[in-house]
């Protein structure tokens, strides 16, 4: 445990979380992708189901792991944080971020009277896209302060939203 408060420069306990958190939702990921791969070369209900979601789950576990260290490693001194525990956070409140703003412009879209049979797909599906895009940066910023990284998304959105000719949003 040492070597990880070392690693992530964690001072305080409840600092850990991020680090549990990270390692518990990129496992639940990788089990989630071994599943779909488990239905998709129709493999459920047979003998070596459980050897295949275990081995898989294992195999993208370590390499998202290890392509999440090589990012870390990247955007460490892009990204401007005090310890790097919060490099976790921010990329958590991504993940969550862009899963839950995909997950709700399909309610909203249906909403609003857009559905995948009452017009044409592009349509719907550019609606959609569109939606996604107020959406997520709400959620950023939202989740962001959720997670005690309110500064740090708030200067990412402004930034976000200048260089896309929308800064006269933000001051």
């Amino acid at each position: 445990m040492d070597k990880v408060r070392a690693r992530w420069e964690i001072q305080k306990n409840w600092q850990l979380l991020f680090p549990l958190l990270g390692v518990a939702l990129t496992m639940l990921f990788a089990y989630w992708i071994a599943r779909r791969l488990l239905h998709a070369f129709e493999l459920n209900n047979t003998g070596i189901e459980w050897i295949f979601t275990i081995g898989i789950c294992l195999a993208l576990y370590f390499a998202m792991v290890r392509f999440f260290l090589w990012c870390f490693k990247k955007l460490e001194h892009k990204w401007k944080v005090n310890q790097k525990w919060e490099m976790i956070a921010i990329f958590i409140v991504f993940a969550i971020t862009g899963s839950l703003a995909g997950k709700l412009a399909a309610p909203l879209t249906h909403w609003i009277g857009l559905t995948g049979d009452s017009v044409h797909g592009a349509i719907y599906w550019t609606s959609r896209i569109l939606l996604i895009f107020p959406i997520y940066q709400i959620l950023l910023v939202g989740i962001g302060w959720l997670f005690g990284q309110f500064e740090f998304f708030w200067n990412f959105e402004k930034k976000m939203l200048k260089r896309i000719g929308l800064g006269f949003l933000v001051p």
